[in-house]
């Protein structure tokens, strides 16, 4: 063994010396299920996983790779159409000087993501890639032009339509050196994305409607930023056109996107102020409704304007953008280092911050008409009118202090408002309390011990829960982890956990065992449903 691995770093040496990189991971987590009647966990098969092996191949001027996926036996949420394995991404990249030519799968985003981005995250289940070409061409500096087509992918085949378009941005102070001179920097940038799909005959049939879908959408988008110094300003616009899919019943009403977002930063202060209004903006690369349900087949992307929260019961309850109805969404988030040495700071200073979300519908009025054709615009809306109802709020605030050398506290206070029936279908609004305390103590520079305590209070739902967490670390190598979430309202079912990680190189691997509550995982305002589950779980990462 000792041999082969020698073997392989000669390999590795030579080719870098020769201007060749070899690179690549191995990611597996593992499920050995058991099934669970208080939870609803059910064991499918003995033992599940999903796998992935990346190699990539770098030199001066190609790149080349190519991922194999392994979820013969999915992990639950992954079901169904994840089934399966194969290598459904393999590229090969050819680079010369500031120009790149694609071919083969890629991920690729314009602007904001409004009309296009492509993109993989595993925990959510999306990998939204292009099958096609894609070419990048810098023709001055300051100038960056690209263009693109091909099939997205949808698990483990190509959706039928063909995805196309261009974008291109312009760094004005590169040709305007008074702005560097000045430390501002202009970028104005336009895109255009077209999706066609030739639906023989024509006409598309469900149980309810007989529509008639174009063959052709397009959508555009055109976007500035201006950074001076420690402030930036982005605004940008998106238009889709005439799009009929189930996700907006079916209309004929064309679809946009607005956002305006400004930020100051500079030492110990930072804030950021954005708004955003879409409306009917979900663009999915096919018309079948069977293909285009949930998170799958899409083209573009929203953010959601809410933080993504990372302590167990504050993500609770986390909101995913509604691209069909559209929103009028707000953040707004300040962020202050209190000094030391004064009475709030004490000795080692106190960082201060807080987050305000709010998220309300668009207004939606009903076509007085009788004619048909007007009918097939669904509604009439007032751009800067709200709708009637609510669908999310959180105000939070975080104090972070050290306490002394060793011991650093956190201590988090979160009010939100989530409603159940516009995100999930049903529930109403769930209205709760949160707090949090987080904290580490270092007994050593390899030993530090951290614990959480979280209490959701609310009236709603399923009641309060109540979180803790400690965990472990003896560094570099080991880290323990054991925690619970109890329901102590309706269900009083306790969701426990431990795990023992370890990492030694470039390896890592986790074992565990514990409940998991079924819900939904977010990230970016997007969400997968995941069930229940019970059993020992294990994950290994391996980069090379």
């Amino acid at each position: 063994m000792t041999i082969l691995f020698c073997l392989w770093g000669s390999v590795i040496y030579a080719q870098e010396q020769q201007g060749i990189t070899l690179s690549g991971s191995i990611q597996s987590d593992m499920l050995v299920p058991e099934n669970d009647k208080e939870t609803g966990a059910a064991k499918t098969e003995d033992f599940l996983t999903n796998t992935y092996a990346e190699l990539q191949l770098q030199s001066k001027y190609i790149d080349a790779g190519a991922r194999l996926e392994y979820m013969e036996h999915p992990l639950p949420g992954f079901e169904n159409d994840f089934k399966g394995w194969g290598v459904p991404n393999f590229w090969v990249k050819g680079k010369l000087g500031e120009h790149e030519l694609t071919l083969g799968t890629f991920y690729e985003q314009f602007g904001s993501g409004f009309i296009l981005r492509t993109y993989e995250e595993r925990t959510l289940g999306i990998d939204n890639s292009l099958l096609g070409g894609r070419i990048v061409i810098k023709p001055v500096q300051g100038l960056t032009i690209k263009a693109l087509s091909g099939k997205q992918r949808r698990y483990w085949s190509w959706n039928k339509s063909l995805i196309s378009g261009a974008d291109a941005e312009i760094q004005i102070e590169e040709f305007l050196p008074s702005l560097q001179q000045h430390d501002t920097h202009i970028m104005v940038g336009a895109s255009w994305v077209n999706k066609y799909e030739d639906n023989d005959p024509g006409v598309y049939y469900t149980p309810v409607y007989r529509v008639n879908f174009p063959k052709y959408v397009n959508a555009w988008d055109v976007r500035a930023s201006l950074n001076h110094g420690p402030w930036s300003l982005l605004a940008e616009y998106a238009h889709k056109g005439a799009d009929p899919s189930f996700a907006n019943g079916f209309i004929f009403r064309k679809g946009s996107a607005a956002m305006l977002s400004g930020s100051y930063s500079k030492k110990g202060l930072s804030i950021l102020l954005q708004a955003k209004r879409s409306e009917n903006m979900s663009f999915k690369s096919t018309n079948d409704v069977n293909k285009a349900n949930g998170i799958s087949s899409a083209i573009n992307h929203l953010p959601a304007f809410t933080q993504d929260q990372t302590y167990a019961l504050a993500a609770l309850y986390p909101y995913a953008t509604q691209l069909g109805t559209g929103e009028w969404a707000y953040q707004a988030e300040l962020g202050y280092n209190i000094k030391r040495n004064t009475p709030l700071g004490g000795r080692y200073g106190m960082n201060v911050k807080v987050n305000y979300s709010y998220v309300r519908a668009i207004d939606r009025q009903p076509i007085d008409s009788d004619n048909p054709i007007d009918q097939t615009d669904g509604y009439t809306s007032s751009f800067f009118k709200w709708g009637d109802d609510t669908h999310y709020q959180d105000f939070d605030i975080t104090l972070t202090r050290k306490m002394s050398k060793a011991f650093k506290l956190s201590l988090m206070y979160m009010n939100q408002q989530y409603n159940k029936t516009i995100v999930e279908g049903e529930g109403g609004m769930v209205r709760s309390n949160i707090f949090i305390a987080d904290g580490k103590y270092q007994f050593s520079p390899k030993t530090t011990l951290r614990g959480e305590v979280q209490y959701l209070s609310t009236k709603d739902d399923e009641g309060d829960w109540i979180y803790g967490l400690l965990e472990l670390s003896l560094a570099p190598h080991w880290m323990l982890t054991a925690s619970d979430m109890y329901n102590a309202g309706t269900t009083h079912i306790h969701y426990y956990q431990g795990l023992v990680t370890c990492n030694i190189g470039q390896h890592r691997i986790q074992v565990g065992y514990g409940r998991t509550r079924a819900g939904y995982n977010c990230s970016g305002g997007v969400c997968r449903y995941i069930p229940a589950q019970k059993g020992f779980t294990v994950s290994y990462n391996y980069n090379f």
